[in-house]
């Protein structure tokens, strides 16, 4: 199984990021033209800096031409390039005489420029419209999303406001949605399976922001990285941002022990300073996991599972609720009749999902059925390795599924839409079809056991 591991000890910013997926083989041209897709007029730089002795890649986001989080400018959203280990910008949110929160970011370098006049900037739900437009595949579109949406999450918690009421300063806006969404194309585009995570380096010490001083991690840091292992080690200084703990969660990273893992290729992501005895970067490895022997490590993965009851729906609303929930990437959704309170007949609804989809499956299950609450658990599974092949059979080829392990065939399936249609072609029955593809299955493998 291809995975990735990401060791963070020296934390994780969007920048940091990026550039370990440059260094690592991701094509800074194909980010380019995701960050492109966004019209925001931004430009991609990647250069090679040593960070005490270690030859690594530094991201930056050019704003026409201008650094989109330079120390000079006092707003700048909520996110990045960490405290000296990494120049870094800390979220503040005020909420104004309407009612709405807006998220500012100061860069701080222990020196913070004069405060600009507030200005307004943009809202989630324009964030959302930004990467739904933008040329992403359907996984790199999902984990943007949902980095924006626990973004958003945790500044709402942190001040008591609604999500959609928290807004994000027009520079730094921009510098977070280009780490976050090219980050989710780079890391789609690594073609890996699983995401693992070494513990992370919040830091320590404190950080000085405009509405005075707070205890590294900074509060949305600390919200993101809930049931995240964490430490402090080093300088006391900050190390992790709020896109860097975004981007973790948005991963379905896993922090079980690392199995053991064959390398093929390593990255480092620069942070921007480069401070004495301290190396400041981020490092991504890439490879096959494996155990002793030879053979595949078990093959486990973290799914979110969503639960709602519900004694007001129809069966028809909710035949179409589990359609949009497949149509919208779960994994799988069960129904099961439950008696509820006062003795009501209803239905409990579960959905598995990969943790990535759980935000916006949530909304499907807000928007489609009656349910007034969803319960939310991360339950880890086994799986097996999973192959489509074709047989020829009297009706043609047909796929079947195969669930395998180590090369050993647990399961064999016949793709149900092809056996479907081949039943419809020729007006017989579906169980004959299926039956010809086992025995034309059966009949390839004796072959195969006999060379």
């Amino acid at each position: 199984m291809k995975v990735a591991y990401l060791e963070c000890f020296a934390g994780i910013a969007g920048d940091m990021f990026l550039g370990a997926l440059v260094d690592a083989g991701v094509d800074p041209a194909m980010l380019q033209m995701t960050a492109d897709s966004l019209a925001l007029g931004v430009t991609l730089e990647f250069r090679k800096v040593d960070r005490s002795g270690i030859q690594s890649t530094k991201a930056r986001v050019l704003l026409h031409g201008v650094d989109a989080d330079a120390p000079a400018t006092s707003h700048n959203h909520h996110h990045d390039r960490h405290n000296d280990g990494h120049s870094h910008a800390h979220t503040h949110t005020h909420v104004d005489e309407h009612g709405v929160a807006h998220t500012h970011t100061h860069e701080h370098s222990h020196a913070h420029a004069e405060q600009k006049p507030h200005v307004h900037g943009r809202s989630l739900s324009a964030i959302r419209e930004l990467i739904q437009g933008a040329s992403l595949t359907a996984r790199a579109r999902r984990i943007a999303l949902e980095a924006f949406a626990r973004l958003g999450a945790a500044e709402a918690k942190i001040h008591g406001v609604p999500v959609e009421a928290v807004h994000f300063h027009e520079v730094g806006a921009v510098d977070a949605i280009i780490d976050i969404v090219c980050s989710a194309a780079g890391a789609d585009a690594l073609g890996v399976e699983a995401w693992y995570c070494s513990p992370v380096n919040t830091g320590s010490g404190f950080v000085d922001c405009a509405h005075g001083r707070f205890p590294v991690p900074a509060p949305a840091t600390l919200e993101l990285l809930h049931s995240v292992p964490v430490y402090a080690a080093g300088p006391a200084k900050e190390f992790t941002t709020p896109t860097g703990a975004a981007l973790i969660a948005a991963l379905g990273c896993r922090f079980d022990p690392l199995p053991t893992l064959m390398t093929e290729r390593t990255g480092y992501g620069a942070g921007t300073r480069n401070p004495d005895g301290f190396p400041n970067v981020l490092r991504l490895r890439i490879g096959e996991v494996q155990c002793a022997g030879g053979r595949n490590e078990e093959k486990k993965e973290t799914v979110t599972v969503l639960e709602c009851a519900m004694d007001d729906a129809t069966p028809e609303t909710l035949a179409f609720a589990a359609q949009s929930l497949m149509e919208h990437n779960a994994l799988d959704v069960m129904q099961q009749p439950v008696f509820m309170k006062k003795g009501r007949q209803g239905t409990l609804l579960t959905v598995i999902c990969h943790p990535e989809d759980s935000t916006h499956l949530q909304q499907v299950l807000f928007r489609e059925t009656t349910t007034l609450g969803i319960r939310i658990r991360h339950e880890e599974r086994a799986v097996l390795d999973r192959q489509s092949i074709e047989v020829e059979t009297e009706f043609g080829k047909i796929r079947v599924k195969l669930g395998l392990r180590d090369g050993i065939v647990f399961n064999v399936a016949p793709e149900f839409e092809d056996c479907r249609r081949a039943a419809e072609a020729r007006r017989i029955p579906l169980k004959q079809v299926m039956q010809a593809v086992l025995s034309a299955f059966a009949k390839a493998q004796e072959v195969v056991a006999t060379r």
